[in-house]
């Protein structure tokens, strides 16, 4: 069970690793359209279409890798305080009440939705060159197959998190600034989730 963790977070790990370099395609091509709207006056006909398809794929495939590294945003003032066992029940419950389902239609509904838009080419109607968005909108269902994945491997942690009384460790990647700071000077103001 550990090692379908550890592969699935690996995978998930890769996975964002490589849409992270789209925020650098998107920072260039914005500097490229200010450039080109304020100095040469002369705006790009392609620039808003990049910009959001860009940060969406973004958006949709980090969620897996953010899911893997335990960085989504919890309100945690109740469950820093219990202990892991039932920390583990309830994320256990909730990814079966509420993770799975919802990921699950994100997936069906978004296969619908991309192979649909796939077959007939789909073009943006916010410019007038015709940027293709069928690509964007196949991303969908991936994103939400990344994520059933992750989510199995949270299923997994949990399940070893309740017999053993602790959590599995997660691999090791980009650290916060602060808790950076936190382990290097040995300081557990505020404490990391």
């Amino acid at each position: 069970m550990e090692k379908f963790i550890k592969n699935i977070d690996n995978f998930s790990k890769a996975v964002g690793h490589c849409f992270g370099w789209t925020v650098l395609v998107l920072t260039a091509g914005t500097c490229y359209e200010v450039f080109r709207r304020y100095v040469l006056n002369d705006p790009t006909d392609w620039a808003f279409d990049m910009s959001y398809i860009l940060y969406g794929s973004l958006f949709l495939m980090s969620g897996a890798y953010t899911l893997s590294t335990n960085s989504h945003v919890r309100g945690d003032f109740l469950y820093r305080k219990w202990s892991v066992t039932t920390q583990a029940k309830i994320d256990l419950t909730l990814y079966f009440l509420f993770f799975f389902p919802g990921v699950l239609a994100l997936v069906f509904s978004g296969l619908a939705y991309g192979f649909n838009a796939a077959s007939i080419r789909e073009v943006s109607v916010n410019s007038p060159v015709g940027v293709p968005v069928w690509p964007l909108k196949l991303i969908i269902p991936a994103a939400g197959i990344t994520l059933v994945l992750q989510g199995m491997a949270e299923v997994c942690r949990c399940i070893l998190a309740i017999r053993t009384g602790e959590w599995p460790s997660r691999g090791e990647d980009v650290v916060e600034l602060e808790v950076a700071l936190q382990q290097q000077f040995g300081h557990k103001e505020g404490g990391a989730a």
